[in-house]
């Protein structure tokens, strides 16, 4: 005789049962890592953002000022001013990364150096958790 054998009621209650039981323990865990990560790739993405800020340094002898901003990366603002640029610019993309949430880095000026800022899920200053700011000098101390 050929007698199909299938699974039965029970058994099938039983591993979806077993199913929703390791979900219960394992999606806490997953949700809210999501932002984490993003929070992490912002840090990454500032430090390859300062790597060409100090090749552009290197070239021009200094830094772009707060008003030329990151844009001063991918070409040129003042041939005079920055008469060492790189042909090209310094992002292979010839464009400045956005961070995660889509929204453009701010990029400070200072008199020692400079600041990269992400506004961070909100895109407003300030915030908590998801939507705190990310500053460059935080990611470079951690």
């Amino acid at each position: 005789m050929n007698k199909k054998r299938g699974f039965s009621l029970i058994e099938l209650l039983v591993v979806i049962v077993i199913l929703g039981l390791l979900a219960s323990f394992i999606m806490p865990n997953i949700i809210g890592k999501g932002e984490q990560a993003k929070q992490k790739l912002t840090c990454v993405q500032m430090k390859s953002i300062a790597q060409s800020l100090e090749l552009f340094k290197q070239d021009t002898g200094q830094y772009p000022d707060t008003e030329d901003g990151l844009e001063a990366l991918v070409s040129n603002p003042d041939e005079d001013k920055y008469s060492g640029f790189m042909p090209g610019g310094y992002f292979s993309g010839k464009r400045v990364p956005q961070d995660p949430w889509k929204n453009d880095y701010i990029y400070v000026s200072q008199e020692d150096g400079f600041e990269i800022i992400s506004l961070g899920a909100d895109n407003q200053e300030g915030g908590t958790e998801e939507n705190r700011d990310l500053k460059l000098s935080q990611c470079q101390a951690n």
